[in-house]
């Protein structure tokens, strides 16, 4: 989890990978639509690699386990 970050003065305190603007949130979304990991590399270098996206889906897999779940 030392790849993730929250500071408030970045993206408003969301988990960002760190020294990044990078949030957790976006990864996972673009993942949840079909975005390949290849292609968020690709975008996104040399920003990201790819224990980041590793780090951002187990940090968002530990929050659901610690946290409440939204029924829609």
């Amino acid at each position: 989890m030392d790849r993730i970050t929250i500071n408030p003065s970045v993206m408003v305190g969301k988990p960002v990978i760190k020294g990044t603007r990078i949030s957790v949130q976006l990864i996972v979304e673009l993942l949840a639509n079909g975005v390949t990991e290849e292609e968020i590399l690709t975008d996104y270098y040399p920003d990201l690699v790819k224990e980041d996206i590793k780090a951002a889906l187990l940090y968002a897999a530990e929050c659901l386990s610690y946290g409440d779940v939204l029924i829609v």
